[in-house]
């Protein structure tokens, strides 16, 4: 059995980040994303580009942080559906950088994703090399979220003093809220303004503040979950044999497969600067004749059969592709899809009774009580 996905991090620390690791760095996120934080596939082809002109990125754990360090927390923030279309600009992230190290007066030596899922966990890669900064090998959720109180440095109970925001245009906000939430509404009201897409950060991680605060070890652990599922792709050794990468994947994170189906209804929506909808599946061969509807804002958040409760927030909920495994984000979900729906624990911080206040069925207006997410044995 795996170490558990997130506490711990990887057994296998990476050290330098490689062009040949973008595709299972990629993959990995695609699935701690749960169906959010950005389509992973034009991220990686501009992190492979990055690392091409400037070179491997090196890999800082939270504990070799020296005091002269400090970690800028970097992620997209809007709606996945329109981050598809609208790609970011030129030196978006470099404005920041330079903004904040205008604010702490220090320099940045590091950046770390604000959630490991989707594109958010692949693009600090990309930033880093074009800024020459390294990779803080830990990140604010251990999944993706969609809102800003919803990371673990709030669970944490850390102060954010400030936030920037930059979008494609090259506007640059400073926001001093008075907390996360109103931090969320603000920084929800410029993204709309900005055209439903930009760019954020809003936490400063150091050697006094990380430990304890974040999720450590999750870019490696992405590293290696998305290796082990391409070993299974197309092509490959195993998959000429009789290896389900969807049995290797829910192996990889210990985690189980809810239903294997079609996708027969999607409904989604962008308002307010969210993806929101839901997605029905039909079951398939051991699963024929039932019927599992996954409710969605940006990510996957609660999996339902016949009025039931089969997994939800803050455990992870993945709708990945059937044959291959690979993860597959709400905005890119179709009619007509074969798909499996994998469920798996969540960091055990979300399951503490801050965590759960934070970001449990209730924080997105379930009236539902959380049930943690155990694995049961396939129906054969």
């Amino acid at each position: 059995m795996p170490d558990h996905p997130l506490s711990g991090g990887s057994r296998h620390p990476v050290r330098v980040i490689s062009r040949s690791d973008i595709a299972a760095l990629a993959a990995g996120c695609a699935v701690f994303g749960t169906g959010g934080g950005g389509a992973v596939h034009t991220e990686r082809l501009a992190v492979e580009a990055a690392i091409d002109e400037y070179g491997p990125v090196g890999v800082v754990s939270v504990g070799e942080l020296t005091d002269d360090d400090a970690a800028i927390v970097l992620s997209g923030i809007g709606a996945p559906s329109v981050g598809i279309e609208m790609l970011g600009a030129v030196g978006q992230a470099e404005s920041i950088v330079r903004e904040v190290e205008e604010i702490i007066e220090r320099r940045v030596t590091a950046v770390m994703a604000a959630e490991i899922g989707g594109s958010n966990g692949v693009a600090p890669v990309r930033w880093a090399a074009e800024l020459g900064l390294k990779v803080l090998d830990a990140d604010g959720m251990g999944r993706a979220f969609p809102e800003a109180t919803m990371i673990a440095m709030n669970v944490a109970g850390l102060p954010s003093p400030f936030a920037v925001m930059s979008d494609v245009v090259g506007n640059v906000s400073v926001l001093r809220t008075v907390d996360l939430g109103w931090l969320e509404r603000h920084a929800r009201a410029i993204t709309v303004a900005s055209g439903a897409i930009s760019l954020g950060a809003h936490y400063v991680m150091t050697k006094r503040n990380a430990p304890g605060a974040v999720v450590e070890g999750t870019v490696s652990r992405a590293i290696q979950v998305g290796h082990r599922l391409l070993r299974c792709g197309p092509g490959s050794a195993a998959r000429r044999g009789t290896v389900d990468p969807v049995d290797e994947l829910v192996d990889e994170l210990g985690g189980g497969r809810i239903i294997s189906g079609k996708i027969i209804d999607v409904e989604r929506n962008t308002e307010a600067g969210f993806t929101r909808g839901s997605v029905t599946v039909e079951g398939v061969g051991d699963d024929r004749g039932r019927l599992a509807r996954v409710e969605i804002q940006n990510e996957n958040l609660v999996v339902l059969e016949d009025g039931e409760v089969l997994a939800s927030v803050p455990d992870l909920v993945s709708i990945v592709d059937s044959e291959t495994g690979e993860a597959i984000s709400t905005e890119l979900l179709r009619f007509g899809q074969r798909v499996s729906v994998i469920a798996w624990a969540c960091d055990p911080l979300w399951r503490t009774r801050r965590g759960l206040e934070l970001a449990g069925p209730a924080a997105f207006g379930y009236d539902l009580p959380y049930v943690p997410f155990v694995a049961r044995e396939p129906a054969r």
